[in-house]
């Protein structure tokens, strides 16, 4: 019998490879490089190599072969990392990386984070970074990417359905507000309520046909929802005004308080000086507002039957109805919540940008509102406002780099989406846990953190 000093001759792996060494075979990363080098060289060279440039009245097709071989470099070595990365992945681990570990303390103390990140939106307008229009129009832009991110998250994250038009439900609300505000005057408080249930009837409308449909099918159909509305918007002109769009939006209110020059205004009733910027401050908080609303909303739906039946459909929706749970209340109610909060944040974008067209609403919106909550972790509140981060304040802090910024965005979301491919938070802490204890099964409540 061999002792444990005894050599051990590895055959090969399951795929045919030779064994590698240390856990990594060069060889074959290099070679998996050089081929997606040279696919990416194939595909770039028209793009990058080739430039057609006016001189005078002739068009002269110059190269770039600077740019085309930096290009064909990156991608060699990013895949080769990319490489060593995966096969390190595949040696036995000792236990979670630190960054896993990172993951689940935070996972642990979502409530502390984001009470301390409450605090510091409240006081955002009040410190020197305030009084910057730009940072407090994008701080705005964000909250209004949170809200949707967590509105589309209680169907794509809670019950499982792949929606790819929730943009619709976000033009019905803008498009509500711009309507009712401009041809009868009333107000945006009072608008607000109706864009979010106008929304929520076009979500109950857009359940009914998808009720028996799933995976790719149920997001082609939402996909093909959201190109209908917005084709819409741009056909009927006596009612939208086409690909015009509706300008002369009336714009917000101190709840009946205009932000204007003069007596009986806003600046005039708090003795202060006019500013362009009280309006945009009174915005931002407008939509801070909602959009805790939307979370504190969200949470509480989770603990509720409700809720717990959107998780269960997103699980198994078999099991749902072998437990008596109807599949089709459970689905209409998830996307007709979604859809209200986002005719809630229509209805403020109308109102913040006083002008709105169909071209504000394309696939590209539901597009990145989708990669909100699938880089969040789908069904993590905190990984959505991260997400979100880092979908929408990425690109703006790297504006001066105007030419690679979406480069650069493109290739940080395919880095996570390899590194993190279920998101950065994906937690799912089940409402009830069953734990065996003394033989016996017991019921442990546990609290909702994700």
């Amino acid at each position: 019998m061999a002792g444990p000093e005894a050599n051990v001759t590895a055959g090969p792996d399951s795929d045919g490879r030779a064994p590698m060494q240390g856990g990594i075979n060069l060889a074959e990363v290099v070679k998996e490089s050089a081929i997606a080098a040279g696919i990416a060289g194939l595909l770039s060279l028209p793009l990058l190599g080739l430039h057609a440039a006016n001189v005078g009245a002739q068009l002269l097709l110059r190269t770039r072969w600077e740019l085309f071989f930096a290009a064909v470099a990156v991608v060699f070595v990013g895949r080769f990392v990319l490489a060593l990365f995966r096969d390190r992945r595949k040696r036995p681990s000792h236990g979670p990386s630190a960054f896993d570990r990172t993951l689940h303390v935070i996972h642990e103390r979502m409530l502390v984070i984001g009470i301390v990140a409450l605090v510091a939106a409240v006081i955002l307008p009040f410190t020197e970074w305030g009084g910057d229009r730009y940072i407090i129009y994008t701080a705005t832009t964000f909250l209004i990417y949170v809200m949707l991110g967590w509105g589309l998250n209680i169907v794509v994250g809670l019950a499982g359905l792949l929606d790819l038009g929730y943009v619709a439900f976000y033009a019905v609300g803008a498009y509500c507000y711009a309507l009712i505000a401009t041809h009868f005057g009333w107000s945006f408080w009072v608008v607000l309520p109706l864009s979010g249930l106008f929304a929520a009837f076009f979500g109950v409308i857009l359940g009914f046909p998808v009720l028996r449909l799933r995976g790719d099918y149920l997001a082609i159909v939402t996909l093909g929802f959201g190109e209908i509305v917005r084709v819409i918007l741009i056909n009927w002109y006596d009612v939208t005004n086409g690909p015009d769009g509706i300008i002369g939006i009336p714009r917000i209110t101190f709840f009946g308080i205009e932000f204007r020059r003069g007596e009986g205004t806003f600046a005039d009733l708090f003795g202060l000086d006019f500013s362009a910027l009280h309006v945009m401050v009174f915005l931002y908080f407008v939509i801070l507002v909602l959009a805790v609303i939307t979370n504190l909303f969200t949470q509480r739906m989770r603990k509720l039957p409700t809720g717990r039946a959107w998780e269960a459909l997103r699980e198994d929706e078999i099991a749902c109805r072998s437990l008596g749970i109807n599949p089709t209340n459970v689905k209409l109610s998830a996307f007709a919540l979604g859809a209200m909060f986002g005719g809630f944040a229509g209805s403020f974008f109308s109102v913040r940008a006083g002008f709105i067209s169909p071209e504000s609403f394309t696939f590209i919106e539901s597009a990145i509102i989708l990669a909100i909550v699938v880089l969040g972790g789908m069904g993590s509140q905190l990984g959505v406002v991260i997400a979100a981060a880092f979908v929408v304040v990425m690109p703006e802090v790297f504006r001066q780099f105007e030419q690679y910024r979406m480069l650069m965005f493109g290739g940080a979301m395919v880095l996570i989406m390899v590194w993190r491919p279920r998101g950065l938070l994906a937690f799912r802490s089940p409402t009830i846990l069953m734990h065996p204890k003394d033989g016996k099964k017991t019921i442990v409540l546990k609290k909702e953190g994700a």
